[in-house]
């Protein structure tokens, strides 16, 4: 790539950016224009877009399969039935629903990607919220918060987390006895906050009518059969990688969609065509074009200089690398999509690794997976700063923008700047834990 095409490719990143940081345009709209720009000047080939496909393939998947069955679940009439026990929960205050929201999202997020949970819970916030006269935008920017800090619980709650995990071959039960347990307090660093960035809904105080009426599901058998593809799906995602086909959480994604579309299709209760055209496809477009970006930018050399340059930097330090990666992908992700982002700094990690003489040249390969347990801080490291510094921007997540679409489409659009407002001191203060925790597996390690 020469001078001028690197320049192009930069100046087309960080314009893209500007942009959508200044709610000038569309951000799906932003993305694909900086994309067709660069496809245009030839600086993205059809190599580089099939390199950035096999890189989002996982991630696209698991969204997709998420969508479509949280999309199944609509007409089974069980988001109105929970919405009313949650809304009876409340008892009217506003303290008690941020707390119910969050003890609802985290579990869900142990188990199911972040994005599809906003998915799947964003009815019964949004009813409650309703009911509660509170404007839905700040739980819905809290809900995709929490579902991106609950991601850190499983090796499958976060895209980003996932691509880490499976780059170094971390298995579903290492990551639980390695990383868990900062995800859990990074839920738990957002509760004495609350007060603080949601006071207005935190000291709210309303009436419920006397008698909340629990209406019946409108098509048991319908929520049964979907519930059940559900658990199929959580359970695979649980022990998929141990079965002798070795089966992935992409891949489960994919056959969760399908078994899904399968119980609309044999029980007659609308077109399979019907379930796809709810899909989110504006939110899928938009990641999958930040990959073709970042693949761009990956192309220009940079990644390979910061390799070297970490290297001059810390030497063998790796603790200082570990804080490195944790505050500068924390950076990088509260402007740009995490997972992406991860991608590149997988290859940038991998890279100093191999230079500092830490691991083989074979490490840089899609297979290696003998990596010295005195690396294991450096990639948990990079898994809390993709998947906590993606909360303090609109665009740094994909649950951030599936909550914003969500909100648009009931009338209420999400700002950058007033995701802003919630997001960056909550961020800040997990960030502050993340560190400390980085510290003591070094410490324990």
């Amino acid at each position: 790539m020469s001078d001028l095409q690197i320049y192009i490719t930069l100046g087309v990143f960080v314009a893209v950016i500007l942009v959508i940081a200044c709610n000038a345009l569309d951000m799906t709209l932003a993305v694909m224009l900086g994309a067709s720009i660069l496809m245009g000047l030839g600086i993205l080939t059809q190599a580089d877009i099939l390199r950035s496909l096999h890189a989002s393939e996982g991630m696209i998947s698991l969204l997709f399969g998420g969508m479509v069955v949280a999309r199944t679940l609509r007409p089974t009439g069980i988001f109105e039935h929970v919405g009313v026990r949650f809304l009876r929960a409340t008892r009217g205050s506003g303290r008690r629903f941020l707390l119910l929201l969050i003890a609802l999202v985290a579990p869900i997020c142990a188990f199911l990607p972040n994005a599809t949970t906003v998915i799947l819970v964003a009815p019964i916030i949004i009813r409650v919220a309703v009911a509660l006269d509170v404007d839905i935008v700040g739980p819905m920017v809290l809900t995709a918060i929490v579902s991106n800090s609950a991601g850190l619980l499983t090796l499958v709650g976060d895209p980003a987390t996932f691509l880490v995990g499976s780059s170094i071959g971390m298995s579903f039960t290492q990551y639980l006895g390695k990383a868990s347990l900062g995800g859990l307090l990074s839920i738990l660093v957002i509760i004495p906050l609350l007060p603080k960035v949601m006071p207005e809904i935190w000291n709210a105080r309303r009436e419920l009518p006397a008698e909340l009426r629990l209406e019946p599901l409108a098509r048991p058998g319908l929520a049964l059969a979907s519930l059940s593809v559900l658990v199929v799906m959580i359970v695979m995602f649980v022990f998929g990688e141990d079965l002798p086909s070795n089966v992935l959480p992409p891949a489960v994604a994919i056959i969760g969609a399908s078994l899904a579309l399968l119980v609309i299709y044999t029980m007659k209760v609308e077109a399979v065509e019907n379930v796809l055209k709810d899909v989110d496809w504006k939110t899928l477009i938009f990641l999958l074009c930040m990959f073709w970006l970042v693949e761009a930018v990956t192309k220009t050399g940079l990644i390979q200089t910061l390799s070297q340059q970490v290297y001059a930097g810390f030497g063998t330090n790796l603790l200082l690398v570990a804080m490195a990666m944790l505050f500068g992908i924390a950076g990088a992700s509260s402007v740009l999509a995490n997972t992406p982002v991860v991608a590149a700094s997988i290859l940038l990690i991998k890279g100093y690794m191999v230079i500092a003489e830490l691991v083989p040249e074979q490490a840089l390969g899609p297979t290696f997976t003998a990596w010295p347990d005195l690396t294991i801080p450096v990639f948990v490291a990079m898994m809390y700063g993709a998947t906590l510094g993606g909360n303090s921007t609109l665009i740094g997540a994909a649950a951030n923008v599936v909550a914003a679409g969500i909100c648009a489409a009931h009338g209420k659009p999400v700002t950058f700047m007033k995701f802003l407002r919630y997001g960056v001191p909550i961020t800040v203060c997990q960030l502050a834990m993340a560190a400390l925790y980085v510290l003591v597996m070094f410490r324990l390690g």
